[in-house]
């Protein structure tokens, strides 16, 4: 299972081109596309328009959606959390350390674009998808 979080989605969803997107396109269908409940709240958020809001809404929860706030899960994101920042890194956002959490605990990739999930491969496994990068025609 590939988890794409919102920095993919949000691109995908406005039509920008890029390596992330071209391989979210080329995926759908073909693998397992998944997200958790906090991207899917992330993505949705940032819709201004009733009828996208539905129709996005629609479209994401064809794929599957899993929750994100076991407890287990929110002290375990709180002790990689921890644990990184004794390394020298700070994690910014809560949500993205709970989503990389949830990936290394269920065994998925991750497909982002976002630096703060970086730390997480580097330290702690995390499986990230490496999109080739585009060549120019």
């Amino acid at each position: 299972m590939v988890i794409v979080d919102s920095s993919v989605w949000i691109d995908y969803l406005n039509d920008k081109l890029s390596s992330h997107t071209t391989w979210l396109e080329n995926a759908i269908g073909q693998r397992e596309i998944g997200l958790t409940s906090l991207i899917l709240c992330e993505v949705l958020q940032g819709i201004r328009h009733d009828r996208q809001f539905r129709e996005t809404r629609e479209q994401l929860l064809t794929l599957s959606v899993f929750e994100g706030l076991r407890a287990d899960l929110s002290i375990a994101a709180a002790q990689n959390f921890r644990l990184l920042q004794r390394r020298g890194v700070t994690i910014r956002k809560t949500i993205d350390c709970i989503i990389a959490t949830f990936c290394i605990a269920e065994g998925h990739q991750l497909l982002h674009h976002d630096s703060d999930f970086e730390p997480f491969e580097k330290h702690l496994g995390l499986r990230v998808i490496h999109p080739p990068a585009i060549s120019p025609n």
